[in-house]
């Protein structure tokens, strides 16, 4: 192992530690394996910031099972018909590996390794963001301004609600833009996390004065001076994320953003078309939706559903004031800050849209950021939407979530386990491994759980047919036709980066991003139960399972049941993803016979021996081996010990991260 600096790197590396390495054949290759990952994880913890090369002889040996965050990078054989010589760095495109002829009289191939790294400020472009300069001044300012505004005189000059809630959200925009200051920042895909303020770039460009002007000792204190600036700014850095231990969420984004765990993924190249395009494939399921009729509402069902200033009050203060400001252009803050003074106006906006049984408009405007599945884009169905919705209109929903959860009788679907009181991923897994284990125990029998996946599931719920199953479920009149306005004639535009598309007007699906989106979906496949005493149908929003329980080997029921899902499924818009559907199958018996696959819109749905099921890998012999190794590779990723030495801090103990996890 040596480490050496050569006169070109990139900045994001102090220094490169090459590892030289031959495992004989004969040797103990797990001890060696170990060992080998002991070294390099030391010289990792003494050297954050350096690039690690270790490659070499490995015959039987394959380094990426002790540490899987390494990418091995020579992909052909190099000795006969076998890989024996391998590559490995943390980096996924570090090297393109090129055969050659061997050297001389070995029999072992040579490699050219041509770099095909990028360093971090080339991968991605500075990014440039406008912020506010909040203060407890600006705040107080605001707070004022609200106090004294007559929220009655937008009321009086509006014509409709929507009028009147432009305008009172006009109004806001307007004076936290006259009030609070805002400046452009600019940040750098290699910009450390402590790096806050100007203080440690001013004495970076001190240093890079003195530098030329070629003056010696002014150098040497300039230099002096950037190195405490920068430990002052790891210490300060390490304090505050230590103030959030008593806050688990906050503190492990701290320790994330340190470690970069999962890292940035750096956007594909986005144009003006590729935005359009987007657009209209979100909105491919739209359909023509008939409305119904008004129904027609007494006084006692107008009255019956009416929000209280102190619950707004309440709802607005809860808010997350980080949170991304929607298409309204309301930060978050101004509602948590302000709330005494807005929860009054807004108050009587939705009762007003209550008893009209009318959203504003600029409530059911939505701008979709897209999200890439993976790292590599291939089709529009690669990008995932998540709507950005204005969070005054999150605030309403939840107090709309309390009304619709109220009113929902308690025998309500006992198999859905999302949204209901109680309940929650773990009772799903109980229950599922309970009837599957209670059922094995009888003689000649096993068990058959497809996983089904639907394509764009909350995308496809059609809001006539949702009216209805409301109406079934005992909400009142005024609630159906108030959710059934806020799911129609929605605008939403989609955005990337700084590309933004024209919007389209859309009467079809809720849009993930909504507070309501996962309760109205659960609702909306309520009726999606098992139609045979033999088969139960375990639904968490829009995961579904079904578990088949089979006897003697007679699969009638259950594959009567498969096709009855397949049936409902297209009798209310649903699409099923048959590839992404999976099957597991739980069969101790000794004669176990073939299995014969099923089969959905004529597809054959794939057997699988495990599926990650609500967080959980459940394997077709039930045992948690699978689960565990899985959690320990995840573990083994370097979040805290290799890289908390980058702020300064000692490694923690790992029994204080066992009682932390616990």
């Amino acid at each position: 192992m040596i480490k050496c600096r050569p006169f070109w790197l990139p900045r994001e590396f102090t220094a490169v530690i090459i590892t030289a390495v031959y495992i004989p054949p004969q040797a103990d290759t797990d001890r060696a394996l170990r060992e080998l990952y002991s070294a390099i994880s030391s010289e990792e913890t003494a050297h954050p910031e350096a690039a690690f090369i270790t490659t070499g002889d490995f015959n039987k040996g394959n380094l990426k099972k002790v540490s899987p965050k390494l990418h091995q990078h020579i992909h052909f054989n190099t000795r006969g018909d076998r890989l024996l010589d391998h590559c490995y760095t943390p980096f996924r495109d570090a090297y393109k590996a090129l055969p050659r002829a061997p050297f001389g009289q070995s029999d072992h191939r040579s490699i050219l390794l041509l770099p095909a790294y990028r360093q971090k400020l080339k991968q991605e472009a500075p990014t440039l963001r406008a912020v506010h300069r909040w203060s407890d001044q600006s705040e107080s300012t605001l707070r004022d301004c609200f106090d004294h505004a007559d929220w009655e005189m937008f009321h009086v000059a509006a014509n409709d609600i929507d009028e009147y809630t432009d305008s009172v959200c006009g109004f806001i925009r307007k004076c936290v833009e006259d009030v609070v200051p805002s400046r452009t920042v600019k940040s750098f895909p290699n910009q450390k996390p402590w790096i806050n303020g100007d203080v440690v770039r001013t004495a970076l460009a001190a240093r890079s004065t003195t530098f030329v002007s070629a003056n010696t000792s002014d150098y040497k204190h300039a230099h002096y001076q950037l190195r405490k600036t920068i430990k002052a700014a790891k210490r300060e850095y390490r304090d505050r994320v230590e103030q959030q231990f008593d806050n688990p969420r906050s503190m492990w984004q701290g320790l994330n953003t340190i470690a970069d765990f999962r890292g940035k993924t750096s956007t594909p190249q986005t144009t003006a078309s590729l935005c359009e395009d987007l657009n209209v494939f979100y909105t491919r399921f739209d359909t023509a939706n008939t409305m119904r009729p008004d129904s027609v509402r007494t006084p006692d069902d107008v009255s019956a559903h009416t929000v209280s200033e102190e619950d707004v009050r309440k709802c607005f203060r809860k808010v997350n004031a980080r949170k991304t400001t929607g298409p309204d252009g309301i930060p978050g803050r101004v509602l948590k800050s302000c709330a005494a003074q807005l929860a009054g106006v807004f108050t009587q906006i939705f009762n007003l849209s209550l008893s009209l049984s009318v959203v504003p408009a600029c409530f059911k405007m939505a701008t979709i950021v897209p999200v890439p599945k993976s790292s590599t884009i291939s089709s529009l169905n690669d990008w995932r939407p998540v709507a950005l919705t204005p969070i005054v209109s999150k605030c309403f929903e939840k107090l709309v979530r309390d009304f619709v959860c109220s009113s929902l009788p308690d025998s309500l679907d006992p198999l859905q386990f999302a949204y209901r009181h109680n309940r929650s991923t773990d009772d799903a897994i109980a229950l599922t491994l309970h009837t599957a284990l209670s059922h094995l125990e009888k003689r000649d029998t096993y068990v058959r759980m497809p996983f089904v996946d639907y394509s764009s599931a909350f995308n496809t719920i059609v809001p006539s047919k949702l009216d209805r199953k409301l109406q079934d479920l005992g909400l009142s009149s005024t609630l159906c036709s108030w959710i059934l306005n806020f799911l129609s004639d929605r605008r939403q535009v989609v955005r990337l980066g700084s590309i933004t598309s024209s919007p389209i007007t859309l009467n079809t699906g809720a849009p993930q991003g909504c507070v309501l989106s996962p309760l109205l979906y659960s609702l909306y496949t309520y009726d999606c139960t098992a139609t045979r005493n033999s088969n139960i149908i375990v639904k968490f929003a829009d995961d579904t399972t079904v578990v088949g329980l089979i006897t003697n080997g007679d699969e009638t029921a259950y594959r009567e049941e498969v096709s009855a899902l397949t049936h409902w499924c297209q009798d209310n818009h649903l699409t099923l993803n048959v590839t992404k559907t999976k099957e597991l199958i739980v069969d101790f018996r000794r004669c176990r016979g073939v299995h014969t696959p099923i089969t959905i819109n004529g597809a054959a749905v794939e057997r699988v021996s495990s599926f990650r099921f609500l967080g959980v890998h459940l394997a077709e012999d039930l045992t948690w081996s699978g689960h565990i190794n899985k959690t320990v590779k995840k573990a083994q990723q370097p979040l805290l010990s290799q890289e908390a030495e980058k702020i300064g801090h000692e490694p923690p103990h790992p029994q204080d991260l066992l009682s932390l996890c616990h």
